[in-house]
C-alpha cells in the first residue's frame, strides 16, 4: 500500500500546498482506552487551538464547494469536542497528535482496503456507504477500489475501514496545508510513531511523504 498510494493532480491544483504523510503500522496491538491514553487525551485537551491552521482547511473546503460550518474539517470538529472522546488506544493516539498540531489525521484498518488508497476529486457516481452519503461531483474524497473511504477530504470516515480494537495493521494519513511547515508535519509523524510504539513495542512503522510535484 505505502508505495502505491497517490494523490490526483486535480487535488494539487485545488491546493498546491497540500502534502500528506502516510504511515503504516504493522503488528499493532490495539485495545480499549487505558489510563495512559487517557492522559494523552487530557494533555492534548489543554492545547491552545491553532486557528490559523484550521482556517486553512476551511478555505480548502470552500474551494470545492463545501460549507465548513456544516461539514467541518476533522481537526475543527475534534477541537470542538473537548474533553477529547475516548475511542481506543490507537485512535486516542492519533487524536492526541491531531489536536496538538492542528493537523487532520485519519487512522484506518489496512486489511480492510481493496487496492491502494488515493485522494481524488469525486465523479459523483462512486460506491459509498449509506452512513457517508453520496459524494458530490468535484468533492475531494479518499477512496480505494471498492469505493469511498472518507468524504470531503477528512470530514467523515467510513465504517468498512474504521480502526478498531481488533486492528493489527493500520494506515494513518497526516494531511498538511500551509501555514504548517513540512518540518512540523515530520515531527507530528514522529510523535505519533512514538505513541504507537508505547501501545505496541514491536509495531513496525513505515512512512512516505506525498507532496506536489513528487
Amino acid at each position: 500500500m505505502l508505495d502505491d498510494i497517490w494523490v490526483d493532480d486535480s487535488v494539487y491544483a485545488l491546493r498546491p500546498d497540500f502534502a500528506v504523510l502516510v504511515m503504516t503500522a504493522h503488528g499493532l496491538r490495539n485495545g480499549p482506552t487505558d489510563e495512559r491514553s487517557r492522559q494523552w487525551l487530557a494533555a492534548a485537551s489543554e492545547s491552545e487551538i491553532q486557528t490559523g491552521k484550521i482556517d486553512a482547511w476551511k478555505d480548502a473546503y470552500r474551494a470545492f464547494g463545501a460549507k465548513p460550518q456544516r461539514t467541518r474539517p476533522s481537526v475543527d470538529a475534534l477541537t470542538r469536542r473537548m474533553p477529547l472522546p475516548e475511542i481506543n488506544q490507537a485512535v486516542d493516539a492519533y487524536n492526541t497528535i491531531s489536536v496538538k498540531h492542528a493537523l487532520p489525521i485519519g487512522g484506518e484498518d489496512l486489511d480492510h482496503y481493496q487496492g491502494p488508497a488515493r485522494l481524488v476529486r469525486a465523479g459523483g457516481d462512486e460506491t459509498s456507504e449509506e452512513a457517508l452519503g453520496q459524494p458530490e461531483a468535484g468533492e475531494v474524497i479518499w477512496r480505494d477500489d471498492i469505493g469511498v473511504t472518507c468524504r470531503r477530504w477528512n470530514w467523515r470516515q467510513g465504517v468498512r475501514t474504521r480502526l478498531t480494537e481488533a486492528t493489527t495493521n493500520a494506515i494513518f494519513l497526516l494531511e498538511r496545508l500551509e501555514p504548517m511547515s513540512l518540518e512540523e508535519l515530520k515531527e507530528a509523524g514522529e510523535e505519533l510513531a512514538e505513541l504507537l510504539s508505547e501501545i505496541s513495542p514491536e509495531v513496525r512503522i513505515s512512512s512516505r511523504l506525498l507532496i506536489n510535484g513528487k
